[in-house]
């Protein structure tokens, strides 16, 4: 793939950081914070930015797993944050030579109707399953995955980031 100009070359990403990146994701959202509406959901955004950007080694089947630990974690019917997280995966995967070549930024911008879709479907399907309708807090978590992205893509990168060299007759 041919780089847009401005953007640096990025190393490799090592599988194991990937895994761990998503099992420190999987931590924060199990922390025991309560379940209030405006917690972001972390493992979603780490979930995103990996299908965006490693598509190869991050799939909707590691979405679904995922999925299924945070619905034994939160006793919720067991398939819905897989449903969600699959779907989002999804999305992804049909937007994702679009995101790649904007700024941050634009990319927030683009991935903003994904994360708001999953906390839409998730409060359509608890309000079939519990008949009572959460507020409008419950899109609270999607705007802030759109604006955590930025900060979330900056320390994915770190690894990954080259350090500037000064060689002059290296011609990349």
């Amino acid at each position: 793939m041919i780089m847009p100009r401005g953007q640096p070359l990025l190393l490799p990403v090592p599988p194991g950081f990937i895994a761990l990146t998503l099992v420190l994701a999987l931590m924060i959202n199990m922390l025991p914070l309560g379940r209030a509406l405006w917690l972001p959901d972390v493992l979603l955004l780490v979930l995103v930015y990996w299908g965006v950007h490693e598509p190869g080694k991050i799939g909707m089947g590691w979405a679904f797993v995922l999925g299924l630990c945070m619905d034994v974690h939160q006793s919720s019917l067991l398939g819905l944050h897989a449903l969600v997280y699959s779907a989002v995966l999804y999305g992804v995967a049909l937007l994702r030579q679009r995101i790649t070549w904007l700024s941050v930024m634009a990319q927030a911008v683009q991935v903003m109707p994904l994360f708001l879709a999953s906390d839409v479907v998730l409060m359509l399907l608890r309000l079939l399953l519990r008949g009572s309708f959460p507020g409008w807090g419950f899109l609270t978590p999607g705007l802030w995955c759109v604006l955590l992205w930025p900060l979330v893509s900056g320390l994915l990168q770190l690894p990954q980031r080259q350090p500037p060299d000064d060689d002059e007759n290296r011609p990349l």
